[in-house]
């Protein structure tokens, strides 16, 4: 942790949401002096404090350590956030685990609602040799596309 590359990232923070130092340093329970200290470089934040910084930048703790924020490595998104997708026009299925906006044949996609599934569409999920499979009972062909709701 570099005290000037996090000063610095923490007052484009700051700025970026046109607060004064006043402002963070109440939403932090700190003291303005504080705030100025960071961003000077001339001292960093409390550990304890980082969990605090992180939230109310919108950011992560390592970017806040690192004192910058690269993009995030690509891991796939995260499962539980995951959203499906239904092209109403050619019935091509779409996944996003990261959010965005979404379309196929010119057209935008919304997210289908979360439904629980039946009997006949229950997840298989199995580990083998570290590597996680998801299965399904279901054949996938656009015959039983139709049973989807209309999007």
């Amino acid at each position: 942790m570099h005290d000037q590359d996090t000063g610095t990232l923490l007052r484009r923070l700051r700025l970026e949401r046109g607060w004064t130092q006043r402002q963070a340093a109440e939403l932090l329970g700190v003291s303005a002096q504080a705030v100025s200290k960071w961003e000077r470089g001339q001292g960093c934040p409390d550990v304890g404090m980082l969990p605090r910084l992180a939230k109310i930048f919108g950011v992560s703790v390592e970017g806040i350590l690192d004192g910058d924020l690269l993009p995030a490595a690509p891991d796939g998104g995260n499962m539980k956030k995951i959203q499906f997708y239904v092209c109403p026009d050619c019935g091509n299925i779409l996944t996003a685990a990261a959010g965005g906006q979404l379309a196929c044949c010119g057209r935008r996609l919304e997210p289908l609602e979360v439904r629980s599934a039946d009997p006949d569409h229950a997840v298989t999920v199995q580990e083998v040799e570290e590597d996680w499979y998801v299965t399904f009972r279901h054949p996938m062909d656009k015959g039983t596309i139709s049973a989807l709701p209309p999007v």
